[in-house]
């Protein structure tokens, strides 16, 4: 259609969610920003250019498009449920909230576009209005599932649900989110269908509730976590309040929801904590034991293994000197010598272990009971687990079409296969009329 009519409004903004789901996010922002070009007052490409921005971290340009879009349109609901992550983002609380319920309220069931002639596989997607969710646009593509989201803060019995085969609970946060997670169990009320991940097993993997549960498994130490409030930590005794509670300095301070390092800071001493808190938002905070993960060459090796369908899936070994160690802020790209290691743990992750350390993995994933997860971790000198965080928000992203990363290629696509196969078996066997 673009070949014949290269400013088609509706190819365009088809398009560019096309390449956006398939993670080509510049070639997307390309086909939206050249609809509001010649369309500046469609808020359609507006907001999708918006979620875009909203993804990317680039929260105040979305902002901006959001705010166009409610000029033209001011009833656009697309575009009030933008505005509520995006002010939720940047600490507008209360207007994110107005805009959340302008959104949502009395349409918590939102259909997805369906992108195929083929029958699909009808799901209901249940997502939370406040962030923590789940990124499933890979896992779910609009060529196979026929999705309808459902705000679960917003459910109340009356509300009908559509037809479905299968309910993803795409709620991953448990600290962040607990008012959705509760709304997805009145959901789960109403219907028979199989559930990916059930809410009430998502609820016990906050960070305070994971490191109590699993520091009783032989061969993990976990860190001691509590949350606390600003007003506590600010107090002229935060630090004998601390030692209280057993912390010593340096500790980790972390707001909750952010899973990307995003406002995650290392204390050194009590001197740093007042300039540490005016760094990082929010009323109540995570205070973390901090694990030293940094072996004999003073790097730090963060592993991330994925818990599919009761299996257990390689899927990084990051590499850094820093102590903050995300894959894609690691120190891989330029080093081959960490691409090495990552790919011998890609392949081998059992002879890179040993049997102790995957015991241990697959207790955790016993006691936590996700069908979708990940647990991220160090080891010590000794080989034990230092656990970071073992829950549902773990992302799958494809490696970049770079040709280092080729190696990474099989192992993602074999933790993808096998999230397909378990979506398409717990799902075919169920309809419902």
């Amino acid at each position: 259609m673009l070949e014949i009519e290269p400013f088609h409004l509706e190819a365009l903004n088809s398009v560019g969610n096309l390449l956006f789901a398939a993670g080509g996010g510049t070639e997307a922002e390309q086909h939206f920003t050249k609809a509001i070009t010649r369309y500046p007052d469609d808020p359609m490409s507006r907001v999708n250019l918006a979620n875009l921005l909203i993804k990317e971290k680039r929260p105040h340009q979305a902002r901006l498009h959001l705010e166009h879009a409610l000029r033209i349109a001011p009833d656009y609901r697309p575009a009030h449920a933008g505005l509520s992550f995006v002010l939720a983002d940047i600490g507008e609380h209360e207007q994110a909230s107005q805009h959340r319920r302008t959104a949502f309220q009395g349409r918590c069931v939102i259909p997805a576009a369906y992108r195929s002639k083929e029958p699909p596989v009808t799901v209901l997607e249940l997502i939370s209005t406040t962030g923590g969710n789940i990124r499933t646009e890979a896992m779910l593509s609009s060529r196979v599932f026929k999705k309808y989201l459902v705000a679960t803060e917003f459910y109340d019995a009356k509300t009908e649900l559509p037809p479905h085969q299968l309910i993803v609970n795409a709620i991953g946060d448990a600290d962040l989110a607990a008012d959705a997670l509760s709304g997805a169990e009145m959901v789960l009320f109403e219907t028979t269908a199989p559930v990916i991940n059930p809410p009430a097993a998502v609820r016990e993997t906050g960070r305070c509730r994971i490191a109590q549960r699993l520091s009783g498994i032989e061969g993990v130490i976990t860190p001691k976590t509590a949350t606390l409030s600003r007003k506590l930590l600010a107090s002229s005794d935060a630090p004998a309040t601390l030692a209280r509670l057993g912390f010593e300095f340096p500790l980790l301070l972390r707001t909750p929801g952010f899973h990307g390092g995003e406002n995650f800071l290392k204390v050194e001493t009590p001197k740093e904590l007042p300039v540490a808190l005016a760094a990082i938002p929010g009323d109540d905070l995570i205070v973390i034991e901090y694990l030293d993960a940094s072996a004999g060459d003073g790097k730090t090796r963060k592993y991330r293994v994925m818990m599919i369908n009761g299996e257990l899936y390689p899927l990084h070994a990051a590499v850094s000197r820093n102590w903050k160690i995300h894959f894609f802020s690691a120190a891989m790209e330029d080093y081959p010598e960490h691409r090495a290691e990552d790919a011998e743990f890609l392949a081998n992750m059992n002879s890179v272990f040993g049997t102790r350390a995957l015991n241990v993995l697959r207790e955790i994933q016993r006691i936590l009971g996700l069908d979708y997860g990940g647990i991220d971790f160090g080891l010590s000198k000794k080989g034990d687990v230092l656990l970071f965080e073992a829950n549902a928000t773990m992302a799958v992203l494809p490696p970049g079409p770079d040709s280092r990363w080729d190696y990474r290629r099989p192992a993602v696509e074999k933790v993808c296969r096998a999230i397909r196969e378990m979506l398409m078996t717990r799902a075919m066997p169920y309809s419902q009329q």
